[in-house]
C-alpha cells in the first residue's frame, strides 16, 4: 500500500487529505497521513476573528483526530523538522506539554508521496525590535496571545475611563491589516454588554501603517479607495507612504523620525515561507523561501513531492507568480490530488493554471467590499455591503464543504448559527 503524506493542515492540506482519504483511504488503497503541530484547524482568512474574541477555536474549530476518523486518514501531532528525499523519510519533533514533560517522541515516518503545504509566516523583513515586541497573526497561539492582551487591556481602560485609551498601531495595510482594524471596533462595541459598561470607540485609537503608497496594494484601486473611506469613518487613523525603521516597548520609529507610540503592536507586513526550508537544502526556492515547482506543483528537484498553499512558489505563464491566497491553496489541493490519481494509472499529469475568482475585504459588521471576476468576459465587477458580504461568507462555506461534505456542512452551519444564540458574540476567556 503506498503512503501519502501530507505536512500542514491549513486548508489547502486538510482538503487534500479530506479528498484523498474519501477516494483511496476508505478503499483501503493508500495510507493517507496529515501531519500538523496544532491539535486543531481554523480557516487561515479568520485568524484575524480569534485574536479579537470574534471566533473562538475551541469551538469553531475543526479536531484533526475526529476529522481524520471520519474522513478516513491519519493524523499525526508534530512539528516537521527534517527530510531526507532520498530515502523518502520525513522528520517530526519531539511534542512536550506546557510543564516540559515529553507526550510524544521524535518520529521518522516513509513516505511514497510528499505533500508540502506548511503555509506562510510573517515576514518581519529583518526589522529591529519587531520580533521582540510585535503580535503576529500567523497561528492560533499567536492569536491567542494578542487575544488575552487584549482583554486585559479592556479591564484596564474599564477601570478608569477617564484616564487611559487603548492605543493599538498595525504594521501592514493589505487584507489582514485592514480586516482586523474594522472587528477592533466590532468588538469594542460588543465589550459593553459583557460587565464593561465604560468601554466606548472614543477610547480606542487605531493606527494603520502603509509602506507603500495605499492600503490593499495587491488588490484594485476601488476596493482599496472604498476600504479607505470605510476605515477612515470608523476612526482608523489610515498612514500610508509611513516607512517603519524600528519597534521599541513603546512603539515604532519611523524612517522620517517619527515616534508611532502604542499599547499593543501587529505586524502584518507580508508573508514568507518558514526559514527552515532554506535548511533542509532540498528545494529550490524564491527569495520569499516558497519552494519552485513545475507546473504540475511537483518540486522542481524531486518528482515524487509536490507543493501547495502559500509555500508553494509557481511561476504561471505570463510570468506571474500565484499570490499567497486560501483561494490558491484550495485550487493547488484539488489539481495535486488529480495528478496523483494520474500518476497512479500511470497517465501524464495536468499543469496547474490559477484562476483569480476575484477579492474580497470583509470590514466586520459594517462593510465589505471586493470584485469577482466574471468567468466569460474576464472582466473585475466591483461589489459591496451585504451582496459582497454573502459572497466573503460563501467562500467559508466552501471551505466547510470541501472538508466535511454537503450534508455534514449544513450540519456545521446550522449548529454555528443556533451556538450563536446561546453563546456569547465574542470568547471573554
Amino acid at each position: 500500500m503506498s503512503k501519502i503524506i501530507i505536512i500542514g493542515g491549513g486548508a489547502g492540506g486538510l482538503e487534500l487529505a479530506t479528498r484523498l482519504g474519501h477516494q483511496y483511504g476508505k478503499k483501503g488503497t493508500a495510507d493517507i497521513t496529515l501531519v500538523d503541530r496544532n491539535r486543531s484547524h481554523i480557516w487561515k482568512p479568520l485568524l484575524h476573528e480569534v485574536a479579537t474574541g470574534s471566533l473562538d477555536i475551541n469551538t469553531d474549530g475543526v479536531v484533526y483526530h475526529a476529522h481524520a476518523a471520519k474522513h478516513c486518514y491519519n493524523f499525526q501531532l508534530g512539528e516537521f523538522c527534517g527530510l531526507n528525499a532520498e530515502e523518502k523519510t520525513v522528520q517530526l519533533r519531539a511534542t512536550f506539554d506546557e510543564e516540559g514533560n515529553q507526550v510524544l517522541p521524535e518520529r521518522t515516518l516513509s513516505y511514497d508521496t510528499l505533500v508540502m503545504a506548511i503555509g506562510s509566516v510573517s515576514n518581519d523583513f529583518g526589522t529591529p525590535g519587531v520580533a521582540e515586541h510585535c503580535f503576529f497573526l500567523d497561528s492560533h497561539k499567536q492569536a491567542g496571545r494578542f487575544h488575552d492582551a487584549l482583554l486585559n487591556n479592556f479591564l484596564r481602560i474599564n477601570q478608569q475611563p477617564d484616564v487611559d485609551k487603548l492605543h493599538i498601531a498595525i504594521v501592514g495595510g493589505g487584507a489582514t491589516g485592514v480586516e482586523l482594524s474594522a472587528e477592533l471596533y466590532h468588538v469594542t462595541e460588543l465589550i459593553k454588554s459583557y460587565g464593561m459598561p465604560n468601554i466606548t470607540a472614543s477610547q480606542l485609537k487605531i493606527s494603520l501603517i502603509e509602506a507603500g503608497p495605499r492600503i490593499l496594494p495587491a488588490l484594485p484601486d476601488r476596493i482599496a479607495l472604498a476600504a479607505r473611506q470605510a476605515l477612515v469613518k470608523l476612526g482608523v487613523a489610515v498612514r500610508e507612504n509611513v516607512k517603519v525603521q524600528s519597534a521599541t516597548a513603546e512603539g515604532f520609529q519611523t524612517a522620517d523620525g517619527e515616534s508611532i507610540n502604542a499599547d499593543m503592536m501587529i505586524w502584518a507586513a507580508g508573508v514568507k515561507a518558514p526559514d527552515f526550508l532554506s535548511q533542509l537544502d532540498a528545494f529550490e526556492l524564491t527569495r520569499n523561501n516558497q519552494i519552485i515547482v513545475r507546473p504540475t506543483l511537483q518540486s522542481t528537484r524531486h518528482d515524487d513531492i509536490y507543493v501547495i498553499g502559500d509555500c508553494c512558489g509557481c511561476e504561471q505563464p505570463d510570468g506571474s507568480w500565484v499570490p499567497p491566497r486560501a483561494q490558491s491553496a484550495h485550487q493547488m489541493a484539488d489539481q495535486v490530488r488529480k495528478n496523483i490519481g494520474l500518476l497512479r494509472k500511470g497517465k501524464p499529469q495536468q499543469s496547474y493554471i490559477y484562476k483569480d475568482h476575484g477579492s474580497l475585504v470583509n470590514l466586520s459588521r459594517y462593510s465589505t467590499v471586493g470584485s469577482l471576476m466574471g468567468n466569460l468576459t474576464g472582466d473585475n465587477m466591483f461589489i459591496e455591503g451585504r451582496i459582497a458580504r454573502v459572497v466573503y461568507m460563501s467562500l467559508y462555506r466552501m471551505h466547510q464543504i470541501a472538508i466535511h461534505g454537503w450534508a455534514k456542512a449544513m450540519l456545521v452551519i446550522v449548529a454555528e448559527k443556533i451556538g450563536k444564540v446561546v453563546r456569547p458574540k465574542m470568547k471573554l476567556h
